[in-house]
């Protein structure tokens, strides 16, 4: 993971030289020196990771150089953006002579910011030879990630398989008694509206139990309205009672304008008016606090029809307190003989298994302690290691770990985690970037991926290499499909345990951080910012030295994009992901037309787009209001010539939209607008 970020910039250095031909002799040989030097750093990252975990100073080391690549991607970019605002023409000799000068200028500009570069890797040269990292090539076996060429020889094999069926029963082995006294519960005579609770360690299965419950046919049939919140540790009861409104009742545009304008007293009133005449099933997942469930409860009410509510959690004490007339069942671990049966469900090749193969893995799984999760986790991790010699390095390394003869889930985790090439490492982290529990569209993923660089760009399209990926992290069982059509994955979520994981092995190497406004800070170091609570406190923080590639909005009550300043602050960003309070309208201001770079623009609760969008020549997406209100694109929308994926119910019809000759999605076009289309050069709609 460490060399992601040179990797990068060496990628972005080459192509900065094949475009800018025009590059003064000199200036081309400081690129060239810069591109040189760090693609032989790069070679000593691999062992650097492996020690910086251990080692205050390599981690610095580590940091410094993925700093240095950073800041050599954004010169070379702020470079090219005022490049292409450069005039096209020479009206006079004056002007002529005017933009000569100004070329000259940025050309000297870039010199003098590359000289530092210069002597700022000089110095953490000489400290490589301090902290005595050498390049080590003993690390065969040690998973694709450090293996070289691992990416060219990952592609195809990813593409041989592009279906994933849903495969949520494997963590039933042993516990179908389980399902048939829950479902016995949830569906007995007695007409009280009661609470089943369900609790239990993080990785036991609580949610795929509460969630197979949820969708059996019997409870279907029961229960004609049915609902299911998510809480998790910092929840917001408004929110969590509109949702649940929104669930039952649908999500029209008056449903919403209405929700917003209530207070947590109305909503509570309303919910409990829109449950009194219904015999419902709510399923409140992952509750941390007793004041939680103490703050939604009396929006659930009893008319004696036979109502339930089922409670997923890992404390005790909240499962006992729930409900004096409930039921609660504890989970319980696996046994030896169900975990070897889980463990074996889930390896892809069972029959290449050896009698000494499989002693190893009984140790193993033995060590799992009877926790589902470990042992799905582990099985997949030795499905992508091909015989007895691959299969005793996990067990040496997963050992090493293990003291005393005590597990922690961690080991197993963490193991999978570094057996993971670069590119997946990158691909996994990212979901750490969203809120806890939140599901997530596969389509999405994959073009998040696309616009941030993780994807090679070779014979196969990015989107059928990204979805090879994510396949890949599911098959690992490090991703869970949440639903699948067709055999195709087309939402997806990870579990708790590997969020928290991916979250601090993304600390470690600066790949994202999340604002908390209990602190009111941010790293200033890592690329990408996600802000998940009070948007407009994170706006009034000084960002004015960042250099942000990606910026996501994820919080549900920012209202004003007016607070954002594009053009001063955020130039060099590729993804802008923002989640605006639908009743809110906002219209974008011209200034983002100045983000050059951008590649994925997603836009919720938005009235209207400005003409200066057609300055984005990189975008690849554009999602707005994509949940179904309709917005004003203009004409010069048809000037993307590089967009891949437009997804924006629009009012105004897009008569020059045959332009988009790199469009593969198209989504929220009327049949009337499409009259007036001539699609003839649309030769790559999927």
């Amino acid at each position: 993971m460490a060399d992601a970020f040179v990797t990068f910039a060496v990628r972005k250095l080459g192509d900065f030289l094949i475009q800018e031909v025009s590059l003064l002799t000199n200036l081309r040989d400081e690129v060239r020196w810069l591109r040189n030097e760090l693609l032989f750093m790069q070679s000593f990252l691999k062992d650097a990771e492996l020690k910086q975990s251990r080692d205050q100073r390599v981690q610095q080391w580590v940091f410094e150089i993925n700093s240095i690549a950073n800041d050599a991607v954004a010169i070379l970019e702020t470079y090219s953006f005022k490049a292409g605002k450069g005039d096209d023409g020479f009206a006079s000799c004056p002007k002529a002579c005017a933009c000569i000068c100004k070329k000259d200028t940025k050309f000297y500009k870039v010199s003098k910011e590359i000289q530092s570069l210069k002597q700022r890797i000089m110095d953490i040269s000489r400290k490589r030879e301090t902290y005595g990292i050498t390049n080590i090539n003993n690390n065969a076996g040690d998973g694709p990630s450090n293996r070289p060429n691992s990416q060219s020889a990952m592609v195809p094999t990813l593409r041989r398989t592009t279906s994933y069926v849903d495969g949520q029963d494997h963590i039933f082995v042993g516990f179908q008694d389980v399902v048939e006294r829950l479902l016995s519960e949830l569906l007995k005579a007695e007409p009280c509206r009661s609470v089943i609770s369900i609790y239990g360690m993080g990785g036991l299965g609580k949610t795929t139990l509460a969630r197979n419950l949820y969708i059996s046919p019997d409870i279907v049939n029961s229960f004609h309205t049915r609902a299911w919140i998510c809480v998790s540790q910092e929840y917001n009861t408004v929110d969590l009672l509109r949702y649940i409104i929104k669930s039952i009742q649908g999500c029209t545009k008056e449903t919403l304008d209405l929700l917003e304008r209530m207070t947590e007293r109305d909503l509570e009133i309303y919910l409990r008016d829109l449950l009194k005449k219904r015999k419902y099933l709510v399923v409140v997942d992952d509750i941390w606090q007793r004041e939680a469930w103490e703050s939604l409860k009396r929006a659930f009410p009893d008319s004696k029809n036979g109502s339930r509510v089922i409670i997923t959690t890992r404390k005790e004490d909240v499962a006992e307190r729930a409900d004096s007339r409930g039921f609660v069942h504890k989970l319980r671990f696996l046994s030896q003989e169900e975990s070897w049966d889980l463990f074996c469900r889930k390896l892809l090749d069972v029959r290449a298994m050896t009698s000494t193969m499989e002693r190893l893995a009984k140790d193993m799984v033995d060590k799992c302690g009877g926790l589902p999760l470990a042992i799905v986790v582990l099985s997949g991790l030795l499905s992508h290691k091909k015989g007895l010699g691959e299969w005793q390095k996990v067990k040496d390394r997963l050992w090493k770990n293990i003291e005393d003869d005590s597990f922690e889930i961690s080991n197993i985790l963490s193991l999978s985690y570094n057996d993971l090439s670069t590119a997946l490492k990158q691909c996994f982290l990212y979901f750490g970037i969203f809120p806890e529990d939140q599901v997530l569209e596969a389509e999405n993923i994959i073009r998040l991926w696309m616009a941030e660089g993780f994807i090679p760009n070779g014979e196969e399209r990015m989107e059928d290499v990204a979805e090879g990926f994510l396949n890949e992290l599911i098959r690992r069982s490090l991703v869970q499909a949440a639903r699948t059509f067709w055999e195709k994955v087309t939402v997806c979520r990870v579990h708790d345990l590997l969020r928290d994981l991916v979250i601090q092995k993304a600390l470690e190497v600066s790949f994202f951080d999340i604002y908390d406004p209990r602190k009111h800070s941010i790293s200033s170091f890592c690329l990408r910012h996600s802000i998940h609570s009070q948007g407009k406190r994170y706006l009034s923080l000084d960002l004015s030295n960042f250099k942000l590639r990606s910026l996501m909005f994820l919080d549900p009550n920012f209202l004003k994009m007016g607070l954002i300043k594009f053009h001063n602050v955020f130039q060099h960003l590729y993804v802008l992901y923002l989640e605006i309070r639908v009743d809110n309208k906002s219209i974008v201001p011209d200034a983002i037309g100045s983000l050059y770079h951008l590649k994925f623009l997603r836009l919720r609760g938005i009235y209207d787009i400005p003409s200066s969008i057609g300055n984005l020549k990189n975008l690849q997406t554009l999602l707005v209001n994509d949940y179904g209100y309709s917005c004003q694109l203009p004409c010069e929308t048809a000037d993307l010539i590089n967009l891949r994926h437009l997804v924006a119910p629009y009012s105004k019809p897009l008569k020059r939209i045959g332009k988009l000759t790199s469009l593969q999605v198209l989504k929220g076009i009327g049949c009337d607008q499409w009259k007036d289309v001539d699609p003839i050069d649309l030769v790559n709609l999927q």
